[in-house]
């Protein structure tokens, strides 16, 4: 089995994760892994999988672009291609019009995967028009039905995100050792109590200034010691968005209490150094996989229960379910959290291994 995987880029993101991933489990089952995409920093970890890469700016937004249909076809052709699987809308557009014009004989099977709530509309149709559709959670399945109500439901495929429970594995609460760890990197944080942890990039989408109100009112509430460490919102292009995050700290007189940083690369660790874990984006995610790995490490997770990451909280650990933008109830359930932390999940089904074994299975389903 060949298949061909297609996406903008290898920079970084759910969908670049979930194609070295797929890629690892194709040459793992002794399948071969193609990808298009323009590169990017993930390019030596995908090799290093044993995928092989051809280096087409498929997702550039330019007339340019349609030059690669052509070249698509040929690869489909030359390279024995059983499966296409598009992953972004331009990428699947020249991958959708270079499959199109084949013999229907020749061609390989084309599927598309839906990783987030796309604006609907004649450009993101094209992410229904895969012989099969993963859907990555099913707040996403019922996004595309009642957006695009003639798809055939029949052929879309559920298959949620996973992560590597080792990766993520139990650790204690508290944990000195890595809230030590974390603090020789930032000592502010040391001291916390407790430490609240939003992950994310720096876009007003990841809701960093309801967690700086939210911090306020902790510390007017009995928590004068609270911290919030805000990993991954220091980004380079995105400093006016930073300033604006610093001004409202100031004047909610948190500055002290508030640390933004670029993001980190041990993230179990800075899981475990946490108290209380926030998920709290303003626009509606497809999965939410912080939710998740918090769970996995033995953190509670308060967070807005819309899109996917209310559809895991309703699954995992309801009580830190808060109706969208309700910042009074935020405050409560998160004080309500900190006092009384709720049990975790025996085990948390969403693996990678179980997201790898469901996605070759959609492959050797339209192969018969």
């Amino acid at each position: 089995m060949t298949v061909v995987q297609l996406l903008p880029a290898l920079e970084s993101g759910g969908v670049e994760r979930s194609t070295l991933e797929i890629s690892a489990a194709l040459t793992q089952a002794g399948q071969r892994a193609l990808v298009v995409s323009a590169g990017g920093r993930l390019l030596p970890a995908l090799r290093e999988v044993g995928a092989e890469h051809f280096s087409w700016a498929i997702g550039r937004k330019s007339p340019w672009t349609l030059r690669y249909i052509s070249a698509l076809r040929s690869l489909f052709v030359r390279e024995r291609v059983d499966i296409v699987h598009a992953r972004s809308r331009l990428p699947a557009w020249i991958g959708y019009l270079a499959w199109r014009g084949m013999p229907a004989a020749r061609r390989p099977h084309f599927i598309t995967t839906m990783h987030g709530l796309n604006s609907s509309g004649r450009y993101s149709a094209i992410m229904t028009r895969g012989e099969r559709v993963i859907c990555v959670s099913d707040t996403v399945r019922r996004y595309l039905l009642e957006r695009y109500p003639a798809t055939d439901a029949r052929k879309l495929r559920v298959i949620a995100r996973g992560i590597d429970p080792e990766a993520f594995p139990a650790r204690p609460r508290p944990d000195p050792a890595a809230r030590a760890a974390v603090g020789e990197r930032y000592p502010a944080l040391k001291t916390a109590e407790p430490l609240l942890l939003l992950p994310g990039r720096g876009t007003r989408l990841k809701g960093h200034a309801d967690a700086l109100r939210l911090l306020a009112v902790l510390r007017r509430e009995g928590y004068p010691r609270a911290r919030l460490w805000l990993p991954g919102a220091c980004e380079v292009g995105r400093e006016d968005y930073l300033n604006e995050l610093r001004a409202e700290a100031e004047r909610l007189g948190i500055a002290e209490a508030a640390l933004f940083t670029p993001a980190t690369s041990r993230m179990a660790e800075a899981y475990a150094a946490s108290d209380l874990v926030l998920q709290l984006s303003r626009k509606p995610e497809a999965f939410g996989r912080t939710v998740v790995e918090a769970l996995s490490v033995g953190r509670p997770v308060l967070g807005w229960a819309h899109g996917g990451v209310g559809e895991l909280l309703s699954q995992l650990q309801p009580q830190g379910a808060v109706t969208p933008f309700d910042e009074a109830a935020l405050a409560r359930i998160g004080i309500a959290l900190l006092k009384d932390p709720p049990p975790f999940p025996a085990t948390i089904p969403y693996t990678l291994r179980a997201m790898q074994t469901a996605t070759l299975a959609v492959y050797e389903e339209l192969l018969g």
